[in-house]
């Protein structure tokens, strides 16, 4: 199967690192990325800064590719999604030239004439991946190997407490008065003068939080209301000053800060079970029987999911609670890991049942929420030494990752986590306004 390259699935971040490890290896790559330019999903959320600093967001195989070009890494700095597609990507994306094809959604990927059941020279057959682009043109490829870099962007989580989209949330999304990303404070003319309701926490929702402020300051009228599932802890706010990455440790504390000189009403304990539209606004509605006041726009933000309909015909070894390989869930796990915890993982962690078939980036976590790019870089190097025959660099660790400042998990039910707070002490006392515009 030499013949064939290895395609590699999403050109984003991790996408493209993983063709430029290949190419440094000697191995042909290539990339199919369902948008119409390299890292499209990053550009969607281009508006917000990255709390990794630029060395930590370029891989060292691409940059050694890039080099040749007069490139030069940024040294310092945080830069938006934006940025870092103009600065990093677009440019290793251009150099990478007919090794990444855009318009190319990979709809299933199998192996050449044996379906999932069939366990007769199984490996000894290329992989099928089936790939359609916006006409819907179909088409089959072979692949040697495939490395699923697809991320989880697509598939976000709904706002139902029970972890499926609440009622009424596929009318209201419909209606238009649901979004499922950051606002962008510059284009502020959705959120200006309404109310919007955040549902969610971690850094995503932190950003939220920052944007509408900027908006609610700018333009008179502007209301938040933030609606988080547990209570405060000290932890709600992330790891603050405690964070080894500096700017996600901030977004808590300017989100936190928000709350507390009242530019944002929070309210706690609020486990969302339908939504109701009416006179063009959405009324969002808890399990116990709580209503909010009618909102112009609901921003959901409570995490992503990785999909894999695409991979229903492949054999596959995940966690049953986090769908990432079974393998590093337990160092993913945010209702167990402590702060820090989260190893490097590589080649022998992602390996599946399917040989030469390997997740990573974003979607080798699953629904953990502690994925940093540094990360996937690592599994990147680790997984295409393996495929190159190089066993003894993929086992190899050649990565020190910061505390992650992620700390506890889901805890108790209605409390923060015991009375120790979680992993990182006993929670701090919260001066906070607590409260939310509610509807009997």
């Amino acid at each position: 199967m030499t013949a064939h390259p290895v395609v590699v699935i999403g050109a984003g971040p991790q996408g493209l690192a993983a063709a430029a490890h290949l190419l440094e290896r000697g191995l042909t790559p290539l990339v199919l990325e369902q948008g119409v330019g390299p890292a499209a999903a990053v550009a969607e959320w281009g508006h917000v800064r990255l709390f990794s600093a630029w060395p930590e967001l370029v891989d060292q195989a691409s940059a050694r590719l890039l080099a040749p070009t007069g490139w030069t890494a940024p040294s310092s700095g945080y830069p938006t999604g934006a940025e870092w597609i103009a600065g990093y990507l677009a440019p290793l994306a251009t150099e990478l030239r007919d090794h990444v094809r855009y318009d190319a959604r990979v709809v299933a990927v199998s192996r050449k004439g044996r379906d999932r059941l069939v366990d007769a020279g199984r490996s000894e057959q290329p992989f099928t991946v089936h790939v359609t682009d916006a006409a819907g043109v179909e088409e089959r490829l072979e692949a040697r190997a495939v490395i699923d870099a697809s991320g989880t962007w697509r598939k976000p989580s709904p706002a139902g407490a029970d972890g499926i989209p609440a009622l009424g949330e596929a009318a209201a999304t419909a209606a238009g008065l649901v979004s499922y990303d950051v606002p962008d404070s510059a284009h502020p003319g959705r959120y200006a003068g309404k109310h919007t309701v955040v549902i969610g926490a971690g850094a995503s929702a932190f950003n939220a939080i920052i944007e509408l402020t900027r908006i609610a300051a700018a333009h008179p009228g502007t209301t938040i209301t933030w609606a988080l599932r547990r209570a405060v802890s000290g932890t709600t706010f992330g790891g603050g000053a405690a964070d080894q990455l500096p700017q996600r440790g901030a977004l808590g504390l300017r989100a936190k800060q928000a709350v507390e000189d009242g530019a944002v009403e929070l309210l706690t304990g609020f486990r969302t079970s339908r939504f109701a539209v009416s006179d063009g606004a959405a009324v969002v509605w808890s399990e116990d029987g709580r209503a909010l006041a009618p909102a112009d726009n609901v921003v959901l933000l409570t995490g992503f999911r990785p999909d894999l309909s695409f991979l229903s015909e492949l054999r596959l070894d995940l966690d049953p609670t986090l769908e990432a390989p079974r393998n590093i869930a337990v160092e993913i796990d945010p209702n167990i890991h402590s702060c820090g915890s989260v190893r490097a993982t590589g080649a022998a962690d992602l390996a599946q049942p399917e040989p030469d078939l390997y997740l990573v980036g974003m979607k080798s976590y699953g629904r953990a929420p502690t994925f940093l790019a540094l990360t996937g870089y690592e599994q990147i190097r680790s997984v295409v030494a393996e495929l190159a025959g190089d066993h003894e660099a993929a086992q190899r660790v050649e990565l020190e990752l910061p505390d992650t400042g992620v700390c506890g998990g889901a805890g108790l039910f209605d409390e923060p986590a015991g009375n120790e707070g979680g992993c990182c002490g006993a929670a701090e006392p919260e001066v906070l306004t607590i409260g939310a515009p509610v509807t009997s």
